[in-house]
């Protein structure tokens, strides 16, 4: 197991990777610890939670919304949860996100920690302290910074993960790889059949890997003033593409990614061939490259986008692989480009 520990002013959030949902119980107070998860989650792992109350939300983006809040809120009153209470998460992003966003309003704030079950919320969504919902079908407009107490990857678990899903953190793994870790991609491109057959090994690798990106980064920049922004590469367009298709979170990233890598090229910053590289590596995991939809829809969608300042966006742009910039692109120029570029 690798316990990997993320400083932030005399405060330390850790990341067990390869330590097991059965261990659970090392980490938390049972007599006023209260779980949050979803029925898939339920059905298939609740003879391994810990006896404690569980609040059992619906699969999916759907149920990251306030009155879904409102409703696990008045469950913990009812149940007697207090200040000295303990939030822990056990699913993927959607309940990772929620029960994080939770703790961090519950009665101003109680402590939480996750066991992230999927590969996305392994690499990405459970790491790092953001937490939050959506509002009108916009991705985590509401939300905190808020560090848990610590993260259970389980990478035992994934082998169970339907190939969609395991796919789905795919992107975010290679995400990673695109920010700072050239010999990642190169891992990636050479290593494809034995990660997509779940190679516990592989997994492993790849989760400690990426846990180990996000969480240098986290470090520098817990409130995305500066760093941190680079995590959010592919991101900008991908919400968009996630609120106008409704396809899932991954899917939507490597779309994203794809046009970042495009709008790089047209910069001057990426390589023509660099470009080529990292669309074969996408579709090397089943991942898309484009869509079929209404480019107006998706720049509607893209200027509600957090990350938008004063009629521009701070867009991530690749100036190779294993290396990106944070660049303050005017609205205009980037509706042009989605318009007519991609």
């Amino acid at each position: 197991m690798e316990n990997i520990s993320v400083n932030l002013n005399n405060r330390q959030s850790h990341i067990y990777v390869g330590e097991c949902l059965q261990n659970l119980n090392k980490y938390i107070e049972r007599r006023n610890t209260f779980i949050i998860t979803d029925k898939n989650l339920d059905s298939l792992y609740r003879a391994r939670f810990p006896e404690c109350p569980v609040y059992i939300i619906e699969p999916g983006e759907k149920s990251k919304n306030l009155n879904v809040v409102a409703d696990i809120c008045r469950w913990l009153l009812e149940n007697g949860a207090d200040r000295k209470s303990f939030i822990t998460g056990i699913g993927g992003g959607v309940v990772c996100d929620l029960a994080g966003f939770v703790a961090s309003i519950y009665m101003r704030g109680i402590k939480f920690g996750f066991v992230a079950t999927s590969l996305l919320a392994q690499v990405d969504a459970g790491i790092g302290g953001k937490n939050g919902v959506n509002l009108d079908g916009y991705k985590n407009i509401i939300g905190t910074f808020t560090q848990p107490e610590f993260v259970i990857c389980d990478v035992d678990l994934l082998i169970s993960l339907p190939d969609n899903e395991y796919v789905n953190g795919m992107a975010e793994v290679i995400k990673h790889s695109l920010i700072k870790d050239y010999d990642q991609f190169v891992h990636l491109e050479k290593s494809s059949i034995q990660i997509l057959a779940k190679e516990r090994n592989e997994m492993e690798f790849l989760v400690n890997r990426s846990a180990r990106i996000k969480s240098e980064i986290v470090e520098m920049d817990e409130l995305e003033q500066g760093e941190r922004r680079k995590l959010n590469l592919g991101h900008t367009l991908g919400h968009a593409v996630e609120k106008v298709t409704g396809m899932p979170h991954g899917e939507s990233v490597s779309v994203g990614l794809a046009f970042a890598a495009k709008l790089s090229v047209e910069k001057g910053l990426l390589k023509e061939q660099e470009r080529t590289r990292i669309l074969n590596l996408l579709q090397a995991y089943d991942l898309p490259v484009e869509i079929n939809a209404d480019p107006g829809a998706v720049f509607d969608a893209l200027i509600m986008d957090k990350k938008k300042e004063a009629g521009s966006v701070h867009f991530i742009l690749m100036k190779g692989i294993g290396d990106v910039i944070v660049e303050q692109i005017d609205i205009d120029e980037l509706k042009n480009f989605t318009l007519n570029g991609n």
